[in-house]
């Protein structure tokens, strides 16, 4: 099985390139992250033989999973999972960041992260609760590490942590930022204590500023991965190429091939993907236009 996850900072922004993303790559299952729309937003047809689950509110934040091995008993939160507004006093709702589902026989999670904004910004606090909760629900699901649950796991996603120094072009340029802190990597460090094994590329740049002409000085971070329990990973990589040319999201594919068989979904099942829309928040204008920015500042 191929998993791939994608950070595509505006999903009807991008339509053409994750169609030719998932002919070109392959892909069995795509974990997309900042689609930025609503869920009657969603382009549904636009991606034919995968069934679509997506779970938007506004223009902000939006995960997805686009599976051609099926795709059931979908999530749209983890128990606990911490809300967030700006202001300490309103209602702290839950963000559009976290959707799951079981695809042929793997329980996958698409997660975007909580960015963390600044150290002494309420939204990184925010952030370390979300990385707790979400640990706490692995290990959960885990139970006892030497006889792990027999259903498959894959966490997939942007992180919006770099876990080692080597992980950013330059760690002097972060000094005092999000992203690196000691807490920011123990919390990542938690999942793999909940029993979860890093299964995408350790090194390398997965993300690129659109500012500065980050990209083509290679001035990139790590910060999008795959997690897994009850799986072995037989390859991976980082698709860079899908970086270059116009129009390309900040983030590129990351990919990872498991040993594991799961036979592709064939027929009206696959074809009708709007039939695993998710409709917790039907949106209240089909024609509002998606917004353009760099992927970090949600």
């Amino acid at each position: 099985m191929r998993i791939a996850n994608w950070n595509v900072n505006s999903v009807r922004t991008r339509v053409d390139r994750i169609a030719a993303a998932l002919a070109r790559l392959d892909i069995d299952v795509l974990l997309v992250q900042e689609t930025k729309c609503k869920d009657t937003q969603f382009p549904f047809d636009a991606f034919p033989g995968y069934e679509i689950a997506h779970h938007g509110l506004n223009q902000w934040n939006g995960v997805a999973i686009l599976s051609r091995v099926g795709l059931a008993n979908i999530q749209t939160s983890f128990p606990h999972q911490p809300g967030f507004a700006k202001d300490p006093k309103k209602p702290q709702n839950l963000e559009a960041r976290a959707i799951s589902a079981d695809c042929g026989g793997v329980r996958v999670w698409s997660l975007y992260v909580p960015n963390g904004r600044a150290i002494a910004d309420r939204h990184y606090d925010y952030k370390l609760r979300w990385l707790d909760a979400l640990a706490r629900h692995v290990e959960d699901q885990t139970g006892d590490p030497e006889q792990p649950s027999s259903q498959p796991l894959v966490l997939g996603g942007d992180f919006n942590i770099a876990p080692a120094d080597a992980n950013v072009w330059d760690i002097t340029a972060f000094i005092d930022h999000t992203h690196v802190t000691e807490a920011e990597r123990q919390a990542f460090a938690g999942l793999i204590e909940a029993g979860l094994t890093v299964t995408s590329p350790t090194s390398g740049y997965s993300y690129w500023d659109y500012k500065a002409g980050r990209f083509p000085k290679n001035e990139g971070m790590l910060i999008d991965f795959q997690l897994a329990r009850g799986l072995h990973a037989t390859g991976s990589f980082i698709d860079v190429s899908e970086r270059s040319g116009a129009g390309a999201s900040d983030h590129a594919p990351v990919v990872v091939d498991y040993d594991y068989d799961a036979p592709i979904v064939t027929g009206s099942a696959a074809g009708a993907g709007a039939a695993a829309r998710t409709t917790a928040n039907p949106a209240t204008n089909p024609h509002d236009t998606p917004t353009e920015t760099g992927g970090d500042i949600a």
